[in-house]
């Protein structure tokens, strides 16, 4: 009698990602503590570095500035989420977002967003490999990866087909308009004060515009 042996069955693991409402009903339900700085980013629940009186500070001079020259334009949101799909839910440090009056029941969309910005410091490296194409894939129009140790602004924005076409690096001397609002002025060197020449392997500059 002969004994045919059957194939062997192979297994791929897949990667289980979390919904957003998921992830808040982990929230809620004290899995993830409320002091915990996390975020979802294409279903998976990252760590947030620490912010350092650099950030915060960078954060704080910007976030006064924008508020102070949009007025009553737009929203200045600063490190509150928005809801990018159903699998994404960052908490960028500021975003710019059109006026809406029912914030308090639904969190901003890409369709709201005017710009998002991200001050980095240690944050660096992943606010250029993991934020930016999450941004640019949502259509997000414009982003600023304010680079505290080198004192420049990466500003990223025509995002087309998940890729931000056009890229700048504005210096310290140098000053930045968002692109919905270009009368908003604004001089990269007073809201970064961090020390030129001590930025690491990391903070290169991307050129100029493309």
């Amino acid at each position: 009698m002969t004994t045919t042996a059957l194939p062997a069955q192979t297994f791929t693991p897949t990667r289980r990602r979390f919904t957003v409402e998921e992830y808040c009903a982990m929230a809620e339900a004290g899995i993830l503590a409320e002091d915990e700085r996390v975020e979802l980013l294409d279903g998976e629940i990252f760590v947030m570095p620490p912010i350092g009186p650099p950030h915060e500070d960078g954060t704080t001079r910007l976030s006064r500035d924008l508020i102070l020259r949009l007025g009553d334009r737009a929203w200045v949101r600063v490190q509150n989420s928005v809801r990018l799909n159903d699998y994404g839910l960052p908490e960028p440090d500021i975003a710019v977002v059109r006026f809406r009056d029912d914030y308090h029941r639904n969190r901003p969309t890409p369709a709201d967003v005017l710009l998002v910005i991200e001050v980095a410091d240690s944050s660096l490296r992943r606010d250029r490999e993991l934020k930016l194409p999450h941004y640019a894939a949502a259509g997000i129009p414009e982003f600023w990866i304010p680079n505290v140790p080198a004192r420049h602004v990466e500003a990223f924005s025509d995002p087309v087909d998940g890729v931000y076409q056009s890229r700048r690096t504005i210096p310290a001397d140098g000053q930045i308009s968002p692109i919905a609002f270009p009368d908003v002025v604004l001089t990269v060197g007073e809201f970064l004060l961090g020390d030129p020449g001590s930025e690491g392997d990391e903070t290169g500059t991307l050129g100029t515009d493309s």
